[in-house]
């Protein structure tokens, strides 16, 4: 039974080709080193499977378990591990080098709520027509933005242009 998930995919029953295994018993008890046959024979016998716990070990370890329990119960813990993930987003700001005071706290704030949800902020400062000549200008917003988030962020990188925009990275501070 092969899964496209590594993890979720076990030598089960005859699939195992080791001639002995290690036996662990559906109480969970080691019975020692068995044929494969009569670990087999066990196994069917308690209405079972037999995995191929660590296919590594010599002789390998195998216990007697209901395989589609096992495979559910794993499923659910990756599941829960992948929902204890946090992913962290970029999230895009655009501002313009003439930007009334106003606007510019609106955007902090904006800002500050994003850092706090702990996602990424790229700052963008759009330059429009003969405003590309006056990039100091864009510079000294982006370092405004730097002193107003203050201590609650960390520059990721630096203010450096892309074609018309002039765009800096800020990362929360942990």
């Amino acid at each position: 039974m092969a899964d496209k998930n590594n993890s979720l995919s076990l030598n089960v029953n005859e699939k195992i080709r080791a001639r002995e295994v290690r036996l662990i018993n559906q109480n969970g008890d080691n019975v020692g080193i068995v044929s494969l046959m009569e670990a087999l024979d066990m196994a069917r016998d308690a209405g079972l499977d037999l995995l191929e716990i660590s296919p590594q070990a010599n002789p390998p370890v195998c216990k007697i378990m209901d395989y589609g329990k096992w495979k559910y119960e794993e499923s659910k813990k990756q599941s829960e591990a992948k929902k204890a993930q946090k992913v962290v987003e970029t999230k895009e700001l655009k501002i313009r080098p003439n930007i009334d005071v106003h606007d510019f706290q609106v955007k902090i704030k904006a800002a500050e709520r994003f850092i706090e949800d702990g996602n990424k902020v790229k700052f963008t400062v759009r330059f429009k027509g003969r405003e590309i000549t006056n990039q100091d200008s864009g510079i000294q917003l982006l370092n405004r933005v730097k002193a107003e988030l203050g201590d609650k962020m960390k520059v990721d990188k630096e203010p450096m242009m892309e074609g018309r925009q002039m765009v800096m990275f800020v990362v929360p501070n942990k």
